[in-house]
């Protein structure tokens, strides 16, 4: 893969925010990689309209109000002190895959470590998010619908 510089710059202006392997993660597709199932945008809705998943939006609540909630999603912030145990309410069937959303598809990312590491064993990254990513456009480019909070 051939770098561009703006590729370079871009990588690298991210450093900060996303810590030393963000251009790692730029230049090699670690998101990428298979570590962790992912989903589209699309493959998300339908899964979740045939309750094969539990879709989760992990934004803020202000991020809700913004752009609205990705049909078929519960809304959970990820920064609730108690998000784990909110989660185990809303996810009754232990066989049912958790499907999760953010922005940009990196909480997302963490959050499906985060829910790994606390024994879920079937968590699915939605790597575009809400505003689309080096993954894809993202949910709503894809014009995909949403209820508003």
């Amino acid at each position: 893969m051939a770098l561009s510089r703006r590729g370079i710059i871009l990588g690298c202006s991210a450093l900060p925010l996303l810590g030393g392997g963000a251009l790692f993660a730029y230049v090699n597709g670690a998101f990428r990689s298979g570590e962790r199932p992912t989903m589209t945008p699309p493959e998300a809705l339908e899964a979740a309209s045939r309750g094969e998943v539990l879709f989760v939006d992990i934004r803020r609540p202000d991020e809700w109000a913004a752009t609205g909630i990705p049909e078929g999603a519960v809304p959970l912030d990820l920064r609730r002190d108690d998000f784990l145990e909110a989660l185990a309410a809303v996810h009754q069937n232990p066989d049912q895959p958790i499907a999760v959303i953010c922005a940009r598809g990196v909480r997302s990312h963490r959050m499906t470590a985060r829910l790994s590491e606390a024994g879920y064993t079937q968590v699915i990254d939605i790597p575009e998010g809400m505003l689309g990513s080096f993954a894809g456009p993202g949910w709503l480019e894809r014009g995909l619908p949403v209820t508003m909070p």
